[in-house]
């Protein structure tokens, strides 16, 4: 395909995003116990393992089970969108990046519903016993960055 180098490398990167997050999970499933924390910096950071059968934060994780079917649909539609756009040469280099992290942000988490039913989530932030941030994994960072890239490259100048 004409052109194919161009893009190409930014569905390596999206395939890369992919393997690492599911390398992660396949390491926290097979190593901890469902539900077990082991500290890595004290009152601070830690890693568990959590499944989540909803969205960001839970979000309808008690829904009984259409939603997996939902955001499996819409990760397809986004990154079928963001490929496209890709493969058009429609977005700056920046955008290409993000684009490429919340593909295979998006991909990683479909995989694990499709084959388990829920996400597994291993990171966990929280302060002391005060305060906790909902677990996530590498495929909903990716996500997060991809996003925070998206906005970062709004803010430049359109040329022209």
């Amino acid at each position: 395909m004409p052109g194919a180098s161009r893009w190409s490398k930014w569905f390596v990167l999206a395939a890369l995003v992919v393997v690492l997050d599911q390398i992660s999970k396949l390491y926290f499933n097979g190593s901890f116990q469902y539900g077990e924390v082991r500290q890595v910096i004290a009152g601070f950071f830690s890693f568990t393992l959590i499944y989540n059968p909803g969205a960001a934060f839970s979000f309808l994780h008690d829904a009984g089970g259409w939603q997996k079917y939902l955001f499996t649909l819409l990760a397809f539609a986004v990154s079928g969108w963001l490929g496209w756009n890709i493969v058009k040469g429609r977005f700056s280099g920046l955008m290409n990046l993000a684009a490429a992290f919340i593909i295979g942000g998006a991909l990683g988490n479909v995989i694990d519903r499709l084959a388990y039913g829920h996400v597994i989530d291993f990171i966990l932030v929280h302060y002391y016993n005060q305060w906790y941030y909902p677990a996530f994994n590498l495929a909903d960072s990716f996500i997060c960055v991809g996003a925070a890239l998206m906005v970062l490259d709004s803010f430049k100048k359109p040329s022209g």
